[in-house]
């Protein structure tokens, strides 16, 4: 702690009658920021921004202040219970761990028996760091069945930054691009996986030039030296329009092309199907400003590019991925100071090998539900959701028969939220780890109490890519919670993996760290860890791909028999593919923007949260609104093909009046029955998770760009 830091703090110490105060690693979202936890009476009562902590420099986030409000809420599950009534009755017993676990334990190990392995599926959402663990557990199992979010966040970014250049190329605002692009991406309110607004600010502050990529006004769009307003679900046209600026007005590095590029001639007759004139169309983005936006990025050097969750749920979620690493790379901004950096991560038991990987037999992995279908997913161990609701309701190609949720609150967050509910209504048997009883955690057998990243020690960062590791260190303990990672240590041992796991984790952490010849105990007092850091290795070493070059035609790809290049594709609900729907769904929808106080469905019984946002919203144009007769603060109700849900209007002008923003995780812990007002303002209930609108490569369901149509709340369906 440095010394302005340690004087603060003693002094807020004293004034306030603080007991202690524990440097730690926050997880009320991605962001992993640096906190300083103050105690008072063996309880955390502040939580506050470490100034030197090299991730956040000190900011932290409205989720990070109210960790407290989490820890300590009176709804907490705070030790184990068992349903005793039917599915959703909302009637539960407390029991022991012993026989919460012992109890998953005799299911995994009789339906493993009698079945198979992989009819037991495991699953995670995000927040808590778990996946290494879960992996582990799995793969030892022999389940290749791990149900996650990385069919359509973050893990297409990495399955596909892998396949073209090795790894996932990271802005270097430590030393400050010239240009950023931000491309569907919200990083001051949504502070991302490897990000946080604070360093992006710092670089704008210092006169980074800036384009925006959305279909809304952000905060960041207005700040834009050049908003693109894309139609959305166009993402991979106007990066492909932009290439071919780039590259018929010849402002791409032509010493990196020529040396370490693959694929320059079969990319560049791609990009030329792409002409400004055709890509206008597309897009709904004036030709000149497509062409001005591409020559800034191309000529402004450093630059980078700001990519988000956006451009991957949609059905060219892999070609907006590999589109936008090809503007990266063309233009010679991978791998440079105030680039896209491949950061090296310390000398540690890196998260693939810790999830035993290799260990899971071949005959298993062949068995991956919708290997066979999405390729890309499946050599990255990702399923598609839709494979694991066919596999319970209609028992194809096997019936599973054990679902284990561990962080995750599918009811809520994937697509088609209606099939969700039913499979998880059928499924003969399903465990739940979480802090609540949210709607999913209501239709389990079991539930189990999670830790707050208040009350664990593990190795922060651990999975990212921008190469630091730090210290959380446990602070409280509430009730009989436990981390997901110490749970799944002691399952271990009772379905015979005690071999491959600790005594407690701890050990666990001993032996990530052992390649640096230092224990968990020793890391612990440490501020941070860093890899090391150099630019430009490809001339060492090459990249990572088949080809050792940055595949911008990929040859992973080629060899399935797929697309080798970035190609647009219509999304499947659209004004020109689907014109007749258009006709009587005559509005765009987009989902899922970043809230200050919620990480996707957590956080809605907080009080703090709440009072920054009390309702769902919906964001509507004032022409629109009019035309429907809506009018601000309104109940509106929101239809698809599938189904209607409620939510508030909100009249923006930021917004095209062809397109309304809706919100996504919406349910109502301050309703007490079971369901919690989960298909009152779910906008999973619109969303298509139909095979034939995912990503062919990787999965994706489209849940950002779906037709809609908006009414007031009273007006009856026969007005229509």
């Amino acid at each position: 702690m440095s010394e302005f830091t340690f004087s603060n703090v003693q002094r807020e110490m004293e004034v306030y009658g603080y007991d202690s105060v524990t440097r730690s690693h926050c997880r009320m979202c991605h962001g992993g920021c640096g906190v300083l936890v103050y105690t008072k009476n063996g309880k955390a009562v502040k939580i506050a921004g470490d100034p030197d902590c090299p991730i956040n420099h000190g900011t932290l986030c409205s989720k990070g202040i109210a960790s407290t409000q989490l820890a300590y809420h009176p709804d907490r599950l705070t030790y184990p219970v068992k349903r005793i009534g039917h599915k959703g009755s909302g009637q539960w017993k407390r029991i022991s761990w012993d026989e919460a676990l012992d109890t998953i334990a005799k299911r995994i190990l009789k339906y493993k028996e009698k079945f198979g392995a992989e009819f037991i599926v495991m699953g995670y959402g995000t927040g808590r760091e778990n996946e290494a663990a879960i992996y582990r557990f799995s793969n030892l199992l022999g389940t290749p069945n791990v149900l996650t979010a990385g069919h359509f966040c973050y893990g297409p970014r990495i399955a596909t930054s892998i396949i073209t250049c090795g790894t996932n190329p990271i802005v270097d605002y430590e030393n400050h691009p010239k240009c950023i692009m931000v491309w569907g991406n919200n990083l001051v309110i949504s502070n991302p996986d490897c990000y946080k607004g604070e360093p992006f600010s710092v670089s704008l502050n210092k006169g980074a030039k800036l384009i925006a990529v959305d279909p809304r006004l952000t905060r960041i769009a207005a700040r834009a030296d050049i908003w693109l307003q894309l139609r959305p679900g166009t993402d991979t046209a106007l990066a492909l329009g932009m290439l071919n600026v780039i590259v018929n007005e010849e402002l791409y590095d032509r010493e990196f092309v020529e040396n370490y590029v693959h694929g320059w001639e079969p990319f560049v007759n791609r990009v030329n199907e792409y002409p400004l004139d055709k890509v206008a169309k597309i897009t709904w983005i004036p030709k000149e400003k497509i062409r001005e936006a591409a020559r800034l990025f191309a000529t402004v050097k450093p630059a980078a590019i700001q990519w988000g969750v956006a451009i991957e749920q949609q059905i060219t979620c892999a070609d907006n991925n590999r589109a936008l690493m090809a503007l990266m790379g063309i233009t010679g901004n991978i791998d440079i100071p105030g680039g896209q950096v491949l950061f090296k991560s310390p000398e540690i038991i890196n998260v693939g090998q810790f999830g035993a990987h290799r260990m899971l037999p071949e005959e298993q992995k062949i068995k991956r539900l919708g290997a066979d279908r999405f390729r890309l997913a499946g050599n990255f161990a990702i399923i598609n959701p839709k494979c694991v609701w066919d596999a319970i309701l209609e028992e194809k190609p096997y019936p599973v028969k054990m679902l284990f949720f561990i962080s995750s609150n599918p009811v809520l967050t994937r697509a088609n939220a209606k099939e969700v509910y039913r499979a998880l209504e059928k499924v003969e048997f399903m465990a739940v780890s979480d802090f609540f009883l949210t709607p999913t955690a209501e239709l389990a057998d079991i539930v189990l109490p999670a830790a707050t990243w208040l009350e664990m020690d593990y190795i922060g960062d651990y999975w990212k890519r921008h190469g630091y590791l730090l210290p959380r260190r446990k602070v409280i303990q509430v009730g009989e919670c436990r981390s997901d990672h110490e749970m799944l240590n002691d399952l271990a041992h009772r379905v015979g993996q005690g071999d491959y796991w600790w005594d407690t984790f701890e050990d666990g952490l001993d032996y990530i760290l052992e390649p640096m010849g230092i224990t968990w105990q020793e890391f612990k007092k440490t501020d941070y860890i860093r890899g090391e850091v150099r630019y430009r290795k490809y001339k060492e070493t090459g990249f990572s791909t088949p080809t050792r070059k940055f595949e911008i035609f990929s040859t992973v790809l080629d060899s399935w028999g797929a697309d080798p290049l970035p190609r647009f594709k219509e999304p499947p609900e659209s004004p020109y593919s689907t014109p007749e729907l258009y006709k009587k769904f005559p509005y765009i929808i987009i989902t899922g923007r970043r809230l200050p106080g919620f990480f996707h469905t957590e956080n809605r019984q907080l009080p703090w949260m709440r009072e920054l946002h009390r309702d769902p919203v919906v964001e509507i144009h004032p022409d629109t609104a009019k035309k429907e007769g809506i009018r601000e603060g309104d109940w509106v109700v929101i239809e698809s093909p599938r189904g209607s849900i409620r939510q508030r209007a909100k009249i923006f002008a930021g917004i095209d009046p062809r397109v309304v923003s809706a919100e996504h995780g919406w349910w109502f812990p301050e309703k007490k029955d079971p369901g919690h007002g989960w298909d009152e303002s779910n906008i999973n209930i619109l969303t298509d998770n139909s095979y034939e609108a995912c990503d062919p490569a990787i999965g994706a369901t489209p849940v950002r760009t779906l037709l809609c149509r908006i009414y007031p709340e009273k007006k009856q369906e026969g007005d229509l």
